[in-house]
């Protein structure tokens, strides 16, 4: 059976095939040391979605990586991270705009991490960019998705925690 965050059935068949593309990308992308340390993770920690309230307050200093907004710090753990509207993501984010499977983030044994989107219906923008393939991710890099903004960091470029939060996005009528 595979990984139930990426389960494509809701899908209409055109959008299910481009997902089917995105996933088996990225999965393959992962690497046999990066397969072998989530799994034994897998096999020590239970799954679930975990995040910490952002009052100011620095990660616990084990977190090697993750995701800020304006509300939560979001950890992130090594290998396959999903990030969308479905209550079974690591980071569930809750906007009509967001689809089910939005995007992922794959965090490498290395600490090395990558943002892939997964034929979602309004796109990843990194840096107010939309990426169209697989995209290395460096500490300070903003990932939007819809209205909802994340900030990327890592323990080696941000010893002392977050920053401050995203401001709010903005939509101008013209």
């Amino acid at each position: 059976m595979g990984d139930p965050r990426l389960n494509s059935l809701h899908l209409d068949p055109v959008r299910r095939q481009e997902f089917r593309r995105a996933k088996e990308a990225l999965l393959e992308s992962r690497g046999n040391e990066t397969v072998f340390v989530e799994k034994k993770r897998a096999e020590e920690v239970e799954p679930g979605t975990t995040f910490i309230h952002n009052l100011g307050s620095t990660p616990p200093p084990t977190l090697q990586v993750w995701l800020v907004d304006r509300e939560y710090i979001y950890p992130l753990k090594i290998g396959l991270n999903t990030l969308g509207r479905s209550s079974d993501n690591d980071v569930v984010v809750e906007d009509l705009y967001v689809s089910r499977r939005h995007c992922a983030v794959l965090v490498h044994h290395n600490h090395q991490c990558v943002l892939q989107d997964v034929a979602s219906k309004n796109g990843t923008y990194l840096n107010g960019k939309r990426i169209t393939c697989p995209t290395p991710l460096t500490s300070g890099d903003e990932i939007r998705i819809c209205n909802r903004q994340f900030i990327f960091q890592t323990r080696e470029a941000c010893p002392q925690g977050p920053p401050a939060p995203p401001s709010p996005t903005r939509t101008i009528a013209s």
